[in-house]
């Protein structure tokens, strides 16, 4: 299976809501045009970042379609699955190959806990439905479990499960993700922000980085200046990105994203409740780190 699309920067784009909650769909094709603009190499559609939680399967699905639309081959689409049971992320996968999503980036179930064994079985089944390359999702700090480093050794060797992303923010545990999987056509991606720099050094090819949303030529300057060997600038731009992105713990998640953009000039609508935009105060401080950054829209 080519592998190659794998890489970069990969933002979780944000899903832009109207008073109904529903995907306003021109703001939404506006993003998927800033974020491109802003070099960036592939897009997650259904993310947390894009508060896959607070759509109807309905919303979900029209807001995949639209930027796969959107996006018209400039770079790959990954489909983000989160939901609970093996039947329904099956039926996902299905559906995203229906699409013509590029790959599909799937979520360990939330709220239940399983064991490894039954992770292991449920990530190869919705890997057996599908030929669509499948990038696993690592973020225990949110859920009741997580994927641990011989439960990822062993979901590696099924055919079309060719990388993870790696949320966890346990740089020995990502590590271990790469050592045990090096001789393999295995991805390891970094879902931290103000880890890309670290992930990359140690064998790491990109990251699905929601700060790319807003700043995306900053966050592509870190990957861009690590592969051409200019550690010194990438560390630079590491360190410039890190305050910004340090700032999404002043409300509850995912709502900081959001207010960013809006910030920007986005008409990205209010999070889906019961999440509320930031207070003043910390909207004052949002417009300092983007003022800081000279951060624009891009379209």
């Amino acid at each position: 299976m080519d592998t190659s699309l794998i890489k970069g920067v990969i933002p979780p784009i944000v899903t832009p809501t109207d008073a109904q909650e529903c995907v306003n769909e021109p703001v939404q094709r506006e993003i998927v045009d800033h974020i491109i603009k802003g070099g960036i190499h592939g897009i997650l559609a259904l993310g947390s970042n894009g508060e896959f939680f607070g759509l109807t399967p309905e919303e979900q699905e029209r807001a995949a379609t639209i930027i796969i639309d959107q996006v018209a081959g400039r770079v790959p689409v990954y489909f983000g699955i989160a939901d609970i049971t093996t039947r329904e992320c099956v039926r996902w996968a299905k559906k995203a190959e229906a699409m013509k999503a590029d790959a599909i980036s799937v979520l360990h179930p939330m709220f239940i806990g399983p064991n490894d064994e039954e992770m292991y079985q449920h990530f190869k089944t919705i890997a057996d439905a599908t030929s669509l390359p499948v990038l696993l999702y690592n973020n225990p700090d949110r859920m009741r479990c997580g994927i641990s480093a011989p439960l990822l050794e062993r979901l590696s060797d099924v055919p079309n499960i060719v990388g993870v992303k790696e949320s966890s923010g346990d740089m020995t545990l990502t590590a271990e993700f790469i050592r045990r999987t090096r001789g393999k056509d295995f991805k390891v991606i970094a879902g931290r922000d103000i880890l890309i720099l670290s992930t990359l050094v140690y064998g790491g090819v990109g990251t699905v980085a929601s700060s790319a949303n807003i700043v995306p030529e900053l966050v592509v300057e870190i990957y861009n200046k690590y592969l051409a060997g200019d550690l010194v600038g990438a560390l630079d731009a590491q360190y410039r990105l890190t305050p910004m992105r340090m700032a999404y713990g002043l409300s509850s998640f995912p709502v900081v994203t959001k207010d960013y953009m809006r910030l920007l000039g986005f008409n990205v609508g209010e999070p889906i409740k019961p999440n509320t935009s930031s207070k003043p105060e910390v909207l004052a401080i949002l417009q300092k780190h983007l003022d800081d950054l000279g951060a624009k829209k891009l379209v």
